[in-house]
């Protein structure tokens, strides 16, 4: 391959490429499956001190039991921005108040919240698949400057191959971590 092959960094790509199905796993773990997770908190923002943190950042996070979450707010003053940061966050959770303890029992799903779910976990699925492509297109736009500047033929082909394969790898890893979460949302 000609000295200009240097300029495709497909590590660089497949770092990327990692990072949306990192995203993915990261979205994955907000969505609500019918049993408590800590992680389940974890997209709450709490208008804390002027500013927006995380709940585990104002609290303590614990699971004594499947259908329980228990978060220990360590100000007082912030127990109730935490229940209404919960409460506005589309977890369809509704927190009991007791002292600085709020106590979050998870319902069971029914039928059509699955479906919702299901489709959500989709609809971030589709994100990755589409930052993905997006990787994919830099590195395509990569090879087309490297093809300016004296790239080979051959060696543009060796390159888009190689950066295809990297991006059908990664849908495939999408999409069974997407066929995984939608079984487990799913599973009564």
């Amino acid at each position: 391959m000609s000295d200009d092959s240097e300029d495709i960094d497909v590590d660089a790509l497949e770092k990327r490429m990692d990072g949306a199905l990192s995203a993915l796993r990261g979205d994955f773990a907000s969505l609500r499956t019918g049993r408590a997770a800590a992680s389940m908190l974890d997209p709450v923002m709490v208008d804390a001190y002027g500013a927006q943190m995380p709940v585990n950042q104002c609290a303590t996070i614990n699971v004594p039991e499947p259908r329980m979450v228990l978060v220990n707010v360590w100000d007082k003053g912030l127990v109730n921005a935490v229940d209404k940061a919960i409460r506005n966050s589309g977890l369809g959770i509704n927190p009991v108040m007791d002292g600085t303890i709020l106590r979050l029992p998870i319902p069971e799903l029914n039928e059509e919240r699955r479906r919702d779910l299901a489709k959500q976990a989709g609809q971030y699925a589709e994100s990755a698949r589409v930052a993905v492509r997006n990787v994919r297109r830099d590195g395509m736009d990569q090879l087309k400057k490297a093809k300016a500047e004296g790239m080979g033929e051959d060696d543009q082909k060796i390159w888009e191959d190689e950066i295809q394969s990297l991006t059908d790898a990664a849908i495939k890893k999408i999409d069974a971590a997407l066929q995984t979460k939608q079984e487990e949302i799913m599973q009564v």
